[in-house]
């Protein structure tokens, strides 16, 4: 128990303090008037003052509590280096010990492991919730064991007691690591990008210049190079395909070093192309000729050349050539000197005319086979004499005209080979599809795949691949009634648009293709094929380890698999002839890029209360007691406050002038005054 003396006024202190001056004053006037009893009438009045500050002797009844300390152990993966959790362990151990022989202490034990998706060790996050769960008043002390590499340092709280971070790496430590500084998401086919690296030494380290740098694009056999040490490197890369390029650098391990795992960076960049160029040759003007050149046009990423018959040579029309306004066209410049900058070339109801001579086609034919595109839109043209089939092109097209135009309504319909292909694959609500009213019947050969068919179930809409390139023919010239809305119209721009990229080799609509879509340390697989069913694929782990994955169809054509990624690095995948690389998890983990054992990030923190940041490798040091604004660590020790906190369980006031107290020295003062001022 302690008892206090507190005040309870009846009036205002600045009202008290006011009658106290006023019975000074009338104290210092009876003293100057020379009257006997001003001694007694100064009594009183300050009795009467007294009574007004209302004095009581207050007693409280209070129960003492421990004092806490709070104590944070790093969990997170760079503690996992060398012996630091064991040497963490150990600590915490002998501390809880000897904190359990302090008197009137208790310990709060907190683990702190890695934050989630890459966030690193959160230690102020862990302490601010720490602190929140208790009163600040009865903290004694904080410590940390950790290697003081944390990603929250923003969030660090004012500290109400000495906070001691305990160092768990070694002076001796020296780590080497891979930095990727830029490195874009996109880059454009054909064009270098420049990545930026820098291969840092940091700790003691054995002061090395050099080094060598492995290079591996998709899996492949790596490159090595020799490259300096502490040095920006701008490293000049051209992706070799378009779609994801998974780009591995890989620094070999050190001898001493503390860790490998910062010795390895994905870079995961997607190629796109910078221009697609497209040669478009209408045979002769028509209402459907509008609609590939508005799609094409639509484009930004398309570059177009639009060839167009207007006056073909059998016109007689009796214009003379001189009043013509038409400049001729490049043809020759077109289709043999500059055929092979076209990404696509496509004939529109184009027949042969004598416009064209016969080398030009086999050049044609020769662009195809060595990588090119060409798209045949037939209208009749195709179906007669002069059809483009009558010449060179003939050996790379999949059907064969039978000379039949078939003239009535029918609706497109997606084959079941067509239900798999990525061109014509979820173009649904065929029921309610526009009618199409011309057809030209063809014979597809043994290679080409149907995808679409008309009337009587014949081939529509073929496609093949010739050699290195890839041809399509689209046996009708009515695809515009869809863009004109007839009959509710269709899926026009959208089928027309993934036959052009087909055709241009786009990655997402290979029809054969195995591939990944990350997140995190999750993986979606996906295999898209022709054929009913795929066998498991085959995951390659970075650390050699294979294992099989089952995949399910959930669309005609798609099967797919969630695999979890059990660590970060370069993945690689196998099912029958598609194979695919992909990388998981961060260019550099959060934890490992600095594994150094430092107390710099937060010795701001730490000397606001005077606290230290001792090595364990010296030795877990010893507690001592230290008032609060004391200096808290020394040579071999750190400080704990002792906060003295308390519980009150009752408290008891008794007045010290009771009412009929004050009423009897007051009167009797006042009469005595009286008496003695009377006598004399």
């Amino acid at each position: 128990m302690t008892g206090t003396i507190v005040f309870d006024p009846l009036l205002p202190w600045l009202l008290i303090a006011v009658l106290a001056v006023i019975a000074a004053i009338g104290v210092g006037l009876a003293l100057w008037r020379g009257l006997s009893g001003w001694a007694l009438r100064a009594l009183a009045a300050l009795v009467l003052v007294g009574a007004l500050a209302q004095p009581s002797y207050q007693v409280e009844d209070r129960a003492p509590l421990s004092d806490i300390v709070l104590m944070l152990v790093d969990t997170s993966a760079s503690q996992t280096l060398a012996e630091r959790a064991g040497v963490t362990e150990d600590a915490a151990t002998t501390l809880e010990t000897r904190l359990a022989g302090r008197p009137n202490t208790e310990v709060r034990r907190i683990e702190v492991g890695d934050g989630e998706a890459d966030t690193g060790t959160l230690l102020m996050t862990a302490l601010n919730a720490a602190l929140a769960e208790e009163p600040r008043a009865r903290i004694a002390g904080i410590l940390l064991l950790s290697d003081g590499r944390l990603h929250d340092l923003e969030r660090a709280p004012d500290l109400p007691a000495p906070m001691h971070l305990l160092l768990t790496g070694r002076e001796s430590d020296w780590d080497r690591r891979l930095i990727v500084k830029n490195a874009p998401a996109f880059a454009i086919l054909g064009e270098p990008v420049t990545l930026t690296l820098r291969i840092e030494d940091e700790g003691a380290a054995p002061g090395a210049e050099t080094t060598t740098l492995d290079i591996s694009v998709d899996g492949a056999e790596p490159q090595s190079f020799t490259v300096a040490i502490g040095e920006d490197l701008e490293l000049p890369v051209t992706l070799p395909h378009g779609g994801l390029n998974v780009i591995q650098f890989t620094l070999p391990e050190a001898e001493g070093e503390l860790t490998d795992r910062n010795n390895t960076a994905l870079v995961q960049i997607n190629g796109v192309r910078d221009r697609l160029r497209v040669l478009l040759v209408s045979g002769e003007p028509h209402a459907g000729g509008r609609t590939w050149r508005n799609l094409l046009k639509s484009d930004s990423s398309v570059d177009l050349v639009h060839f167009t018959i207007l006056r073909p040579p059998e016109k007689q029309d009796g214009v003379p050539v001189t009043e013509l306004s038409l400049i001729a066209f490049p043809t020759r410049e077109l289709f043999l000197e500059k055929i092979e900058d076209f990404d696509l070339i496509i004939f529109d109801r184009y027949k042969r005319r004598g416009i064209l001579p016969s080398i030009y086609l086999d050049n044609v034919r020769n662009y195809v086979e060595q990588g090119g595109a060409v798209l045949i839109a037939a209208g009749p043209d195709f179906a007669s004499a002069d059809s483009i089939y009558r010449s060179s092109l003939a050996e790379v097209l999949p059907a064969e005209p039978t000379a039949r135009v078939l003239e009535e309504g029918y609706r497109p319909a997606v084959t079941d080979l067509g239900e798999r292909h990525p061109v014509t694959a979820g173009l649904t609500g065929q029921d309610s599809w526009g009618r199409w009213m011309r057809q030209i019947e063809v014979m597809p050969n043994d290679n080409g795949d149907v995808v679409m068919s008309g009337i009587d179930d014949r081939p529509l809409l073929m496609l093949d691949r010739v050699g290195e390139g890839r041809v399509a023919l689209l046996a009708s010239d009515h695809a515009w009634l869809w863009n004109r809305g007839f009959e509710g119209g269709g899926p026009q721009l959208e089928l027309l648009r993934r036959l052009a990229h087909w055709m241009m080799k786009e990655p997402e609509l290979e029809e054969e293709a195995l591939w990944a879509e990350p997140t995190g340390q999750t993986m979606r697989i996906i295999r898209r094929t022709l054929e009913d069913t795929v066998g498991a694929v085959t995951v390659t782990r970075p650390d050699g380890e294979t294992e099989e994955v089952t995949l399910e169809e959930v669309s005609p054509g798609r099967f797919e698999a969630l695999y979890e990624g059990p660590e970060i690095g370069l993945y690689r995948l196998s099912e029958g002839d598609e194979d695919a690389v992909i990388g998981l998890g961060p260019a550099a983990p959060r934890e490992f890029e600095q594994t150094i054992a430092s107390g710099a990030a937060l010795e701001p923190v730490i000397d606001s209360m005077r606290g230290g940041t001792p090595r364990l490798e010296d030795g877990v040091p010893q507690l001592r007691e230290v008032s609060l604004g004391r200096p808290a660590a020394g040579r071999g020790w750190i400080g704990l406050t002792a906060r003295d906190a308390f519980e009150t369980l009752n408290v008891t006031q008794t007045p010290m002038l009771p009412a009929w107290l004050v009423l009897l020295l007051a009167s009797g003062l006042i009469i005595g005054a009286w008496l003695r001022e009377g006598r004399s």
